[in-house]
């Protein structure tokens, strides 16, 4: 549940009843499995990516996002 490009992680809070009762929740991160051909290494890439993560990905484009992912030191 964690974004590859963006770091992007859930966020941990209270739920907060009517009657004040506060209990833990979470918030997840809109995670999403995307697969990308890239060339440079003619195959294709499975990335664990967040909503903001793809819009990064189709601004900067897979082949900097691959390098970026890489050195981050993430294994692809």
């Amino acid at each position: 549940m964690r974004c590859q490009l963006t770091g992007r992680e859930p966020g941990f809070g209270n739920r907060v009843s009517h009657s004040q009762r506060k209990t833990r929740r979470r918030w997840n991160p809109n995670v999403q499995r995307k697969r990308y051909f890239v060339p440079s290494l003619n195959r294709f890439v499975t990335l664990t990516l967040s909503a903001k993560g793809i819009k990064t990905v189709d601004k900067i484009g897979v082949e900097a996002a691959v390098a970026r992912l890489r050195a981050q030191g993430e294994n692809i």
